[in-house]
């Protein structure tokens, strides 16, 4: 690209990279676990976000090619097995990322659109055609998945803007709800924390911004306020998100709608009218990250597949694109119709969290060449391995599925990149 992107533009990657689908799929999910600490839940996970923020920002200006976490990972492990096994897992989480923002589109159109007069089976199809459409939108344009998504950051901001500015004005009128957010509504510290791992997803996307920093105007300048910005940014809304809705419904209610909570929170101040908007707003918000997160993750398969980290096969074209879009596509319907929303969205922080902690070494073990504080790499770094275990071992025993899908995503990168790297490259 001979034309730079501005400030601005590398900070709306980020925050459309973040405030995709995960906030409206994980927002129910984040009330049920930390109740009236909600928005200290989703404060912890910001917290790691930002600090892994950094390790990304010294590593994007250091290194400003496009790939970004695949290239980080090369340049401290080489193209070796533990490389691709890391790299793998990147390809892998973001397929449980489509799958999540799918969910979230099912559960919310469900509620607009009526198909059989079965709900479920009405989210499992509206699952299964998002996916299928946003596949062939990218067969068709590329250029097509770009504009949707520019248009649809700037509608859901907006409107999460005004949401947030109605749910504050309606707490006048309907303070009832509020103590819920006092301590004593709140779960244990540990509770705390795990909840906001288990929704660490929707932090995941500033890493996009790695992608553009070679075409970033004033580079050295503007890399960490790209990164901060956007983080510090997504940070704060969403814990203002998690204070309106726990202060606009009682607990039974969040329960009630958990798959659809963020439209259900505007229901006291505006009626079945904001119930409404907020419903269009998940349905375009999460069919551009959906949309987004296919381009994304095809194209990660590919660079995966190029450096031999993968079988060759996946650097084929069909229909003119790598094979690693439909691949993408298929592997997301088929985990989302076979697993709940917490066992995806556990499933996916797990991954991300392994991954940000593995580039947060790195950082760590390349400061002097960064020239960055090695102390903030190395708490970030075991703040997300600390998360990643609290997260395992607490939903272990409310969620043995998503446990054993993480553990078992995880450990298939490994062997799989092992037996390939041992018996297929060696032949």
């Amino acid at each position: 690209m001979s034309e730079k992107i501005s400030l601005k533009d590398a900070i709306s990657i980020g925050i459309g990279g973040m405030v995709g689908g995960g906030i409206f799929a994980v927002l129910g999910l984040a009330v049920s676990l930390a109740k009236g600490g909600t928005p200290i839940a989703f404060l912890f996970a910001g917290l790691i976000a930002l600090l892994t923020a950094y390790s990304y920002s010294k590593l994007s200006k250091r290194y400003p090619e496009n790939g970004g976490t695949v290239k980080f990972i090369h340049q401290q492990f080489g193209n070796g097995i533990l490389a691709g096994s890391i790299n793998n897992l990147l390809w892998i989480s973001y397929i449980v990322m489509l799958a999540l923002y799918a969910s979230a589109f099912g559960s919310y159109g469900a509620t607009l659109i009526v198909l059989t007069g079965d709900t479920v089976l009405d989210t499992h199809i509206l699952q299964t055609a998002i996916i299928a459409l946003a596949l062939s939108i990218n067969y068709l344009s590329v250029t097509l998945v770009s504009r949707i998504e520019s248009v649809a950051v700037v509608i859901k901001l907006i409107i999460l803007i005004v949401f947030i500015g109605v749910g504050f004005y309606g707490f006048v009128s309907h303070p009832e709800h509020l103590v819920q957010l006092t301590p004593k509504h709140w779960e244990s510290p540990l509770s705390l924390l795990t909840g906001g791992m288990v929704i660490f997803v929707a932090y995941e996307g500033f890493e996009l911004i790695a992608n553009s920093i070679s075409d970033l105007k004033d580079r050295e300048k503007n890399t960490e306020k790209a990164y901060f910005g956007a983080v510090g940014f997504v940070v704060i809304l969403y814990i203002l998100i998690a204070i309106v809705t726990v202060g606009s419904l009682p607990f039974e209610q969040i329960a009630d709608a958990q798959d659809y909570v963020l439209a259900k929170a505007a229901e006291p101040t505006l009626g079945h009218l904001g119930f409404t908007i907020i419903t269009i707003t998940a349905l375009i918000s999460t069919f551009s990250a959906i949309n987004a997160t296919v381009l994304g993750s095809g194209r990660v398969n590919f660079d995966i597949a190029e450096d031999e980290e993968l079988p060759k096969y996946f650097c084929h074209q069909y229909l003119g694109k790598p094979i690693g879009l439909l691949v993408t596509a298929l592997l997301s319907i088929l985990l989302v119709n076979l697993f709940n929303l917490q066992s995806i969205s556990t499933a996916g922080s797990a991954g991300f969290l392994l991954v940000f902690g593995i580039v947060n070494y790195i950082g760590y073990k390349k400061h002097d060449i960064l020239g960055s504080r090695k102390w903030i790499h190395i708490i970030a770094s075991a703040l997300c391995f600390l998360a990643f275990v609290s997260l395992i071992i607490q939903q272990f025993s409310t969620n043995k599925t998503g446990v054993i899908v993480s553990l078992s995503i995880i450990l298939s990168c490994f062997i799989l990149e092992f037996i390939y790297k041992k018996t297929v490259l060696n032949t």
